[in-house]
Formats: C-alpha cells, sequence, structure tokens
C-alpha cells in the first residue's frame, strides 16, 4: 500500500511564532516529517510520497526510496490530483502528527471500511485511507472529518472512524507542544525541542496546568 504525506515547509507552522523563530519552525515541520516517515517504514506501508506544496523542500533531510512530488496549488487540488490516478488503496497521512506509530498505522491498513478517517483533535483530517483512491475527492481545512465521512456515504461507499491518540495529536499551537513533550521523548521532534531550549513547566493554580517555556 501506498502512502502519501503532504508537507510545506515554507513558512510553517506560524502559530508557533511565540515560542519559535521562522528557522526553527520550519526545521522543527522537517524533524515531524522525519518522525513520521519513521513510523511508516515500519509499517505495513510499502511505498512513501512526500507531496511537497508551498515551495521549499527537505535536501537536508536525505531521505531514501522515498519519491518527493513538487505541487505549488493548495492541498486540496495538490491531493486530489495526486490521488486521481491512483488504482490501489492509499493512505493519505499528515506531517506534522510526530506522535504516529506504526502500530496505530497497521489498525487502520487491517480495516474493511472503504474509507476510513483518523480525525485530529480539533475536527481535521491527520490521517485517511481510500481503498478506492480515483473516487473519491479531498476536503481539507475546517471540520475535515465530518466532511469526509459524508463525502464517502454520498459516492456509496462504507466508513469508519479510527480513535488513536498518537494520531490526533497534530503540532499547531503552542499548547500542543505539552502533547509532544511528554509523549514523544523519543522523537527526532521532541529531542529537536529540547535541543533548543524547550521545556515543560508546571504552573500551580493556574487552569493551564503546564505549558512550554524557554
Amino acid at each position: 500500500m501506498k502512502a502519501i504525506v503532504p508537507f510545506k515547509r515554507a513558512g510553517a507552522k506560524s502559530r508557533l511564532k511565540r515560542l519559535l523563530t521562522l528557522e526553527e519552525r520550519e526545521k522543527l515541520a522537517l524533524m515531524m516529517l522525519k518522525d513520521v516517515l519513521t513510523a511508516l517504514s515500519r509499517s505495513m506501508i510499502d511505498r512513501i510520497e512526500i507531496l511537497a506544496t508551498g515551495g521549499g523542500f527537505v535536501e537536508e533531510l536525505k531521505v531514501r526510496d522515498i519519491e518527493v512530488r513538487y505541487d505549488d496549488r493548495d492541498l486540496n487540488d495538490a491531493l486530489n490530483t495526486a490521488i486521481s490516478v491512483q488504482d490501489q488503496p492509499v493512505l493519505i497521512i499528515m506531517a506534522d502528527i510526530p506522535l504516529v506509530t506504526p502500530e496505530s498505522i497497521n489498525e487502520m491498513i487491517n480495516r474493511n471500511e472503504d474509507v476510513i478517517v483518523s480525525p485530529g483533535r480539533r475536527g481535521g483530517t491527520n490521517a485517511m485511507l481510500l481503498r478506492k483512491p480515483s473516487l473519491f475527492s479531498v476536503s481539507y481545512y475546517g471540520i475535515s472529518c465530518i466532511a469526509h465521512l459524508e463525502r464517502a456515504l454520498l459516492c456509496n461507499m462504507s466508513c469508519g472512524v479510527h480513535d488513536s491518540f498518537f494520531m490526533s495529536v497534530d503540532i499547531d499551537e503552542v499548547e500542543d507542544l505539552v502533547e509532544l513533550l511528554i509523549h514523544g521523548k523519543n522523537t527526532h521532534s521532541a529531542r529537536y525541542l529540547n535541543d533548543i531550549g524547550l521545556r515543560l513547566h508546571a504552573n500551580k493554580g493556574s487552569k493551564t496546568r503546564v505549558d512550554v517555556v524557554r
């Protein structure tokens, strides 16, 4: 089975600018991509394609046996073009879920539905398995997990939700870094955050019990 990993480096993760510089955010994006690729390489996935959108990419990542496709269009246009020519099942998995594990990927693959959605914590689609990709069209942004399930039903495809904590944690906001530093100690991403001086801080008596500081 093939996995497609959309990735945008240029100006990555702007909502983290309170703590990270542009250079640090782009480096973190690369480290998260590396974590996702590591999990995929240890799973039942046998082909990996990075779909690089929005300019800029990964020469320093030095990935082997991974196809890289460049597309300057927005995420939906780029992905819909990519899946329209696929005649085999495809896993679309986001590049900013560094806690993802080979086991959680394999659990998705072993399900039987035509469309399987793994939601993010804010209603996005962090991973989606399509058994008939050329007959489907994606619509990311907003509450895309619901949109994708509704799209499957409109296409007369069976669908299901794959609940996975490790897939649900996408890194967009500063508070998301808390989960990464707690649960991702062995990831490239968490090690990078430690290297640049980020750490967890307990806020006694505050509604926000844990924060990330440097």
